[in-house]
């Protein structure tokens, strides 16, 4: 059996009608990042870059092209509030995609509810269902294989507060991640995917 290959270097270009980049590391959580600036306008952002880098303490981080308000936002304040999105929030959170002007308010646009924090003064998105509170640990800017600074933005943050929707702990107390029906990104101009039970399979590490 002949396999061919499609093979580029990607500062050459791909040669494809879309990147496929994003859609080959897929699907990714989302970082629907809430933030507010230093004189107290709200933000609420997704960011297809996003994840979990640390168990203890707890570190979750996203990565922003440019350096956008969430960005210059948690630069100023430190503070930053990740929030799960789920299929009933799908519509809301893609609307807070949006290019808007400088201090429109993302919560107002989606019809979304802001509630406050607990311990940083940043809003979490009461329609979600689980809210990590963070606190900035680091601000890189990347750089390429040669050293170069890019305009690419990494934010890692400490989550010192976590809140979940008791309905989606069982009996045992062990959180439930299908009955939350969170969407994962998925590459492409529009690709987003959920999950299901069927689609579960359990791997134990080897002894």
């Amino acid at each position: 059996m002949t396999q061919t290959t499609y093979s580029y270097q990607p500062k050459q270009g791909h040669g494809l009608a879309h990147d496929p980049l994003n859609a080959i590391i897929a699907p990714r959580p989302i970082g629907w990042i809430s933030s507010r600036s230093a004189a107290g306008q709200r933000n609420l952002a997704p960011y297809s870059f996003f994840n979990l880098f640390n168990y203890h303490p707890p570190i979750i981080g996203f990565a922003s092209s440019g350096w956008k308000d969430s960005v210059a936002n948690i630069a100023a304040t430190k503070e930053f509030v990740w929030n799960l999105v789920t299929q009933p929030l799908a519509s809301a959170m893609n609307q807070t995609s949006a290019a808007l002007p400088h201090g429109q308010d993302e919560f107002s646009l989606a019809g979304l509810t802001a509630v406050n924090s607990e311990l940083i003064a940043v809003d979490r998105v009461a329609e979600s269902p689980v809210h990590f509170e963070c606190l900035l640990t680091q601000l890189i800017q990347l750089r390429d294989s040669q050293d170069q600074l890019i305009d690419s933005w990494l934010v890692l943050g400490e989550v010192v507060m976590i809140h979940i929707d008791a309905s989606l702990l069982d009996s045992q107390g062990i959180y439930q991640t299908v009955d939350a029906s969170p969407i994962l990104r998925a590459g492409g101009p529009s690709a987003y995917y959920g999950i299901s039970e069927e689609q579960r399979m359990d791997l134990w590490r080897p002894q």
